[in-house]
């Protein structure tokens, strides 16, 4: 028996993580992952292998949570450039080199980045996601399929209009 079942009060939660083209605010891929301290890392390198060519260096902008040396190394490893917020806390160092951020590009790559949660609100708000009604992983992930689906044809009429 699994062990959410036995007991009430245990709830399975996942975690959506989204990547993002930056020139268009296109969503590219979604990954669905059981809530855990380390699935929005894992997933951000899934959709990293799967989605970006190694022919040419690229860029992935993120958040905080992603300043570990080994998301950075795995980025480095895909030949992708981490362009990580900096975690400058007192008991923390950063995994980030000043070469990457003495950069334009890390600049634009940092106010870039902020565009993931507008996508992610949209898809708690208008997409009405904010808390599944659907049962089980597949049928939750088929939802948020839906909904990305539906988020990447509104930007594209927009898109359209300009």
């Amino acid at each position: 028996m699994r062990p959410w079942r036995r007991c009430p009060q245990w709830k399975r939660s996942y975690s959506l993580n989204e990547l993002m083209e930056n020139r268009h605010g296109i969503l590219i891929d979604l990954r669905l992952l059981e809530a855990t301290g380390t699935a929005e890392r894992d997933a951000s390198i899934g959709m990293l292998h799967k989605t970006v060519p190694g022919t040419r260096r690229v860029t992935a902008g993120t958040d905080k949570g992603y300043d570990t040396k080994d998301f950075v190394a795995e980025c480095r490893h895909l030949v992708v450039t981490p362009h990580v917020a900096q975690n400058l806390s007192a008991r923390h160092r950063s995994a980030i080199a000043a070469r990457t951020t003495g950069t334009e590009g890390y600049g634009l790559s940092q106010r870039a980045r902020k565009r993931i949660e507008e996508i992610g609100g949209w898809m708690r708000t208008v997409g009405n996601f904010r808390k599944t009604r659907l049962r089980g992983r597949e049928r939750t992930l088929m939802g948020t399929y839906f909904v990305g689906a539906a988020y990447n044809l509104m930007q594209m009429a927009r898109l359209a209009a300009a």
